[in-house]
């Protein structure tokens, strides 16, 4: 089985512009991707056990990493921004990187929440939370 270092994973996200962004320089987390689905109840009286049918998926994730200001690519200029715009923008994950054939997860997605975090002793930090606008996409760069 291959492993890959997460140094290698790639984040990308379209600015108010609609312009892919590659943040990953300035990340050290992504999480939550591909995401989670909705099970439904399905099971009727006198089962022995529960049934299930699929549902919805409900995808949301999040990315942390350094603040920077710097425009137009910063992190700070795109996500800042994203926190008060009015539509869903495009968002691209590459777990072990963009080369040709590698597996990607995208879709269209909406930022929920952008924070920024100053604690003493480390370097300025944000945490952005996304929630994704229909379904996650698996397929290749």
């Amino acid at each position: 089985m291959s492993k890959f270092n997460a140094r290698v994973s790639v984040f990308k996200i379209d600015d108010t512009g609609g312009i892919l962004r590659n943040l990953s320089t300035y990340l050290t987390e992504i999480s939550g991707l591909p995401g989670e689905r909705e099970l439904l109840q399905q099971t009727g009286i006198g089962a022995t056990g529960r049934e299930r049918d699929t549902g919805l998926e409900n995808g949301r994730f999040r990315i942390a990493g350094f603040f920077d200001d710097t425009g137009p690519s910063g992190p700070d200029v795109v996500l800042g921004a994203l926190r008060t715009h009015t539509s869903a923008v495009d968002f691209e994950y590459g777990p072990k990187g963009s080369t040709s054939t590698y597996v990607k997860y995208y879709g269209t997605c909406w930022c929920r929440s952008y924070t920024l975090t100053s604690r003493v002793g480390t370097l300025v930090g944000f945490v952005a939370e996304f929630e994704v606008q229909g379904g996650i996409t698996r397929g290749t760069f």
